[in-house]
């Protein structure tokens, strides 16, 4: 379901391998959500949050120093947009997604869905150029 395609490239290899692995767990959550033979998904879940919060991490600050390095006049307004994305993953309620597993992760694949398409495809994009 989730995988990089050609038209989220921005140009810098590093930075769409990086794109492409983000890609890469927000199909591990919705294999997951598919997973009709998984009772207890909440280990599974709290993995890829845990995943997703130290992925982003490393990408971000990979990506503002590359930035930095570039003199890329967006770059305040990409932390701006970095440090909301990791709130969100930091406030997650692990209680909430406990009693409902399936609806935390279609949350999740919306948030991740919205994140990928719009901030590569909006923000990213102009990076490259």
């Amino acid at each position: 379901m989730y995988c990089m395609k050609e038209e989220y490239k921005i140009g810098v290899d590093h930075i769409d391998k990086q794109h492409e692995k983000l890609f890469e767990l927000a199909d591990k959550a919705y294999v997951l959500l598919k997973d009709e033979f998984a009772v207890d998904k909440y280990d599974k879940i709290v993995e890829i949050i845990n995943k997703l919060k130290d992925y982003t991490i490393f990408h971000f600050k990979s990506e503002e120093e590359y930035m930095e390095s570039i003199n890329y006049k967006g770059l305040f307004s990409q932390k701006i947009q970095h440090e909301k994305f990791i709130n969100v993953l930091e406030e997650m309620d692990l209680r909430q997604i406990d009693e409902n597993q399936d609806e935390s992760l279609v949350k999740i694949l919306n948030f991740l869905n919205d994140w990928l398409v719009e901030h590569i495809l909006i923000s990213d994009k102009f990076i490259g150029e």
